[in-house]
């Protein structure tokens, strides 16, 4: 089940949250995987972010990203997922509805997680660090060879190149790294 979001030409992302038996971790993960083997085959699928338990907690997030709400919906309503989701549930069974949205929100905030979202300000510095070393690779080695085209196609270049990159890779993986340290006072000033 999803939060319904009209439909979007752009790359939509849902969260899942699942709340896993103790002991079941194992047998959880090799049938997750299999759903997201299986989700993977759907055109329109863009790849799949594990976020395991901290401590002695069960819950597990799943962040998937599809290229549009079509072929979403397509993958969400296929006999595939259903018996997936059947195998899944014997170990695990969902938190809550997942939520989907289309935008880059999902970097810092997992719904249903304990925690609110990190202070803004800790926000603005995990982005800082991760749009840095690709701001000085560019300025240093990729501006130059665009020097002669006109201003609004050489400044095009970059965010182009660094959107994708921060969205799918970058800020998940800094995301993931640095939860410790994110969440940590989340309920504290922002």
């Amino acid at each position: 089940m999803r939060t319904s979001s009209p439909e979007s030409t752009e790359p939509v992302t849902v969260v899942y949250t699942w709340e896993v038996q103790p002991g079941g971790e194992g047998e959880f993960e090799r049938r997750a995987h299999g759903l997201e083997g299986a989700a993977a085959a759907f055109p329109g699928h863009l790849g799949v972010t594990w976020l395991r338990p901290e401590g002695d907690g069960h819950r597990y997030h799943a962040v998937v990203r599809f290229a549009d709400t079509r072929s979403l919906d397509r993958w969400m309503t296929s006999p595939e997922r259903a018996a997936w989701q059947d195998r899944v549930q014997e170990y695990g069974r969902p938190a809550h509805a997942a939520l989907t949205t289309t935008g880059l929100e999902t970097w810092f905030n997992v719904p249903g997680a304990p925690a609110r979202p990190p202070a803004r300000w800790k926000m603005s510095l995990v982005t800082i660090l991760a749009v840095y070393p690709f701001a000085l690779l560019y300025d240093g080695l990729v501006a130059e060879f665009f020097h002669a085209w006109p201003l609004a196609a050489r400044t095009l270049v970059f965010p182009v190149v660094l959107a994708p990159l921060l969205t799918y890779a970058v800020m998940p993986f800094l995301s993931r790294v640095l939860r410790a340290w994110l969440y940590r006072h989340s309920r504290g000033r922002r």
